[in-house]
């Protein structure tokens, strides 16, 4: 079992020391699993990367992943759902160029 005051450094050594490179948190867990433990090592070192500046910028998602097409329900007063997307690539029209459309429903 790992003393208290060398958990910090054992995910220091096993996450973002140069000589490793930035692992993700699989590979992490794989290196920490090798050497060491301590209760609750799995929670300690998920908190510690999701703290990690340079993991969440790596990681950070670029917009809302697209899903399959969902069955619109009617609604019954106005104005109750609103629903909107957008239509993208179109061929460029008009004075301004214009390649998108907002649809609203």
């Amino acid at each position: 079992m790992v003393d208290r005051d060398h958990i910090s450094l054992i995910l220091q050594k096993c996450h973002d020391f140069p000589y490793m490179g930035h692992m993700s948190e699989d590979r992490t867990k794989e290196r920490v699993a090798s050497t060491s433990w301590w209760p609750k090592w799995e929670q300690e070192l998920s908190e510690y990367i999701h703290t990690c500046e340079r993991s969440q910028k790596a990681n950070r998602i670029h917009g809302k992943k697209y899903g399959l097409l969902q069955h619109i329900e009617e609604s019954k007063n106005t104005w109750e759902t609103i629903n909107m997307g957008w239509v993208t690539g179109l061929v460029p029209g008009g004075k301004e160029n214009f390649n998108y459309c907002l649809i609203i429903l």
